[in-house]
């Protein structure tokens, strides 16, 4: 992911901070043998400490990918809207001038994956994704042997992918001069399609830190 100067993460606690606002489904990216595409798998995570925790189904082909290569990446993207032309257009020049582009929060995990496959190691996993997605604890005990978790762990198998480096990016126009990016902002709330209004917010927040960018 090519990341400009402007585009970057302020600091570690700008994606920490995004990540845990919600931010937890992605798209985990494992090298295949040779001669076949990557395997791509939408997935939900956890994290802990220094690790993302997963499970998935034991028929999925993503375990003879990482067999072969377990270098890793997960990707989340969020926050994201397509900003028209005419909205970037220069001052004085005709609205139709104006270059339409994307803007996006996105965050990529290199990882080193370890398959978890003993059986109350993956209790275990599951135990802390829980207690991050279901944090009031409404679920079953996840016991091995007792139901309705322990029948089902032998289906499934845990990841726990080890972060290695972290790429930040938020695409936000943030080289261009305050009131441009307030306008933008504005725009995009007025129009409220999809994820404009958490984009725009994204923007006014990227814009009250960094205000006019400095090189």
């Amino acid at each position: 992911m090519f990341v400009h100067p402007w585009d970057a993460a302020l600091d570690d606690a700008e994606w920490q901070a995004w990540i845990a606002d919600g931010h937890d489904f992605g798209q985990l990216s494992v090298n295949g043998p040779p001669g076949r595409a990557p395997v791509v798998v939408p997935t939900h995570f956890s994290r802990d400490d220094t690790r993302l925790l997963i499970h998935l189904a034991r028929p999925n082909p993503v375990w003879e990918a990482i067999e072969h290569d377990p270098a890793v990446t997960l990707t989340v993207i969020g926050d994201y809207a397509f900003v028209p032309g005419p909205w970037r257009a220069e001052p004085g020049t005709p609205p139709g001038d104006g270059v339409p582009t994307s803007y996006y929060a996105a965050v990529q995990f290199t990882c080193r994956a370890h398959v978890v496959d003993a059986p109350e190691a993956k209790a275990e996993l599951l135990r802390r994704q829980m207690a991050h997605f279901q944090p009031d604890g409404d679920h079953a005990p996840i016991d091995v042997g007792r139901p309705p978790y322990g029948r089902m762990l032998p289906g499934i198998r845990g990841l726990e992918l080890e972060v290695v480096d972290v790429r930040a990016k938020f695409k936000y126009d943030d080289h261009k001069p305050v009131g441009h990016r307030t306008a933008v902002a504005e725009r995009l709330t007025e129009r409220g399609l999809g994820l404009d209004v958490p984009t725009a917010r994204g923007q006014l927040r990227r814009l009250d830190r960094i205000g006019s960018w400095k090189p």
